[in-house]
């Protein structure tokens, strides 16, 4: 039904006379890709992280930086801001892992705090005043421009079913099963000769860089990044958008970003 409403609400909203709701759902979908990587690991693999906002903030200002060097084209921005969620994600990850329960939570904040310092002390980049951003990502073709209002909210609306699709895909996969195993006795599943540590950081490595697409898209939509974006609130925010809307379901973090 959500998603349903999602897919009309550039031709309702005219009609209503609030096209300020297309911006509005938009936003809200970029939260709900946020909350859709976070419940990937939260809900199913019962790893709480208080820095996933830390991916949104990541592939915001990649495409940030890039744009305030004159780098626009979506044919680099994009991809290059993939890669660094992934690394970022990789490393915290390798890091985090290694704990468990409170010691988790913790690190993973503690990980995303330090970027979060970073970018408040690049003065370059706008500090904490943040990051505007002149002009959208480029694909050089006509066909497709983010500048069109409707094109940048069905890419938007495609980038949210398809991770929903891909988390879908992934728990109802053999890697699905064996994190949700992991969840509920991870003792049990290393006995029978399985890496639960090589699952787990898989898993966390996918939530990172789905999490990042939400934030380069939201770059995309606003022209405007900050460090408050990875901030650790919208980090509690993601958190709470995935309980009120149902962990360990795949479109409970969807309803939950729109509740929320």
């Amino acid at each position: 039904m959500v998603v349903g409403l999602c897919a009309v609400v550039p031709f309702l909203a005219p009609a209503l006379g609030e096209p300020f709701y297309v911006i509005v759902f938009a936003r809200i979908m970029i939260w709900a890709i946020a909350a859709v990587s976070l419940n990937l690991i939260m809900g199913y693999g019962g790893m709480i992280s208080f820095g996933h906002a830390v991916y949104l903030g990541i592939g915001g200002y990649t495409i940030g930086i890039l744009a305030f060097h004159g780098i626009t084209s979506a044919w680099v921005q994009w991809p290059l801001a993939i890669s660094t969620c992934a690394l970022i994600s990789l490393i915290f990850g390798a890091i985090s892992l290694r704990t468990r329960g409170v010691y988790f939570i913790m690190i993973t904040l503690a990980l995303a705090q330090m970027v979060f310092f970073l970018s408040v002390s690049a003065e370059r980049y706008g500090s904490d005043d943040g990051l505007n951003i002149l002009a959208r990502s480029d694909f050089g073709v006509s066909f497709f421009d983010l500048n069109d209002k409707l094109t940048m909210y069905y890419t938007i609306f495609g980038f949210l079913l398809a991770s929903v699709f891909v988390s879908w895909r992934l728990i109802h996969s053999r890697f699905g099963a064996v994190i949700r195993a992991a969840k509920s006795n991870d003792t049990r599943v290393q006995a029978v000769g399985l890496s639960t540590y090589t699952y787990r950081l898989t898993a966390f490595v996918i939530a990172g860089v789905m999490c990042g697409i939400a934030g380069l898209l939201q770059a995309n939509l606003e022209n405007f990044v900050s460090p408050d974006m990875m901030n650790w609130p919208r980090s509690g925010e993601l958190i709470f958008m995935v309980v009120l809307g149902g962990m360990s379901t795949v479109f409970g973090p969807v309803t939950g970003a729109f509740v929320f």
